[in-house]
């Protein structure tokens, strides 16, 4: 009867302890979703954006190839659509190191949050490069053969560098101050048909293209992760 008790007893402990460690999955779980959600949620402006200055690239190109469709609006509109760079900066929780991974029983979900850290770490490393080649080449470029101030006065105008700011509900922010325009000659045609602005251009692309390959290869991982906490929440 002493050896059947301490077997129950044994049972009993053994069924709350596995209770106990489901009630904390289902917590994580639940906690990695509304975290997944925001990053895919951050990722996904973050490839608008890449891809409005792609497409301003493009215009651009359009402009130097067809001087007949130059307009100083349009140009200066887009060139300030080139100048920003965004960055990916997620949630990450590292369940390695709190010893929280254990927790998790589907293997898939461990594998891929296991992953999650290093993947994550090429597409910052995109996002740098066009930041370092903006910072040091496209836009001492600009400040040598044009005036910067009027494309930044279009660039706040028209909102271009709002969707790059991040959004915080309990921060009231001022409106950018409007900086006016330049006095200074404005030589657009000199601009265009400087050969090196086409290599700016060029890099401007290319860089943020295969930045944003990367950042949708990212996505798709993102979106199964969430897809396997939503089976797994549903499951429990």
């Amino acid at each position: 009867m002493v050896v059947i008790g301490i077997l129950i007893a044994l049972q009993i402990n053994t069924w709350n302890e596995d209770r106990k460690a489901q009630k904390q999955e289902t917590a994580i779980l639940k906690q990695l979703r509304v975290e997944f959600e925001s990053n895919l949620k951050q990722l996904d402006e973050k490839i608008r954006s890449k891809q409005e200055l792609m497409n301003s690239a493009i215009q651009l190109f359009k402009y130097i190839d067809e001087p007949s469709l130059r307009n100083k609006d349009s140009i200066n509109y887009h060139l300030g659509r080139t100048i920003p760079y965004s960055t990916f900066d997620p949630i990450v929780n590292d369940l390695a190191s709190s010893g929280n991974l254990r927790l998790i029983r589907n293997d898939t979900l461990k594998q891929l949050l296991s992953f999650w850290t290093t993947e994550i770490v090429q597409v910052q490393e995109d996002d740098a490069s066009w930041k370092t080649y903006r910072n040091e080449l496209y836009i001492p470029f600009l400040i040598s053969h044009y005036q910067l101030r009027t494309i930044r006065t279009k660039a706040t105008r028209s909102n271009v560098l709002g969707k790059y700011l991040i959004e915080d509900d309990d921060v009231t922010s001022e409106p950018a101050e409007d900086i006016g325009l330049t006095s200074h000659p404005e030589d657009f045609n000199a601009l265009l048909d400087q050969p090196d602005f086409e290599d700016h251009l060029e890099r401007c692309y290319t860089t943020n293209q295969f930045a944003n390959t990367q950042s949708l290869i990212l996505r798709k991982r993102i979106v199964e992760i969430i897809d396997i906490l939503n089976r797994e929440i549903k499951g429990d």
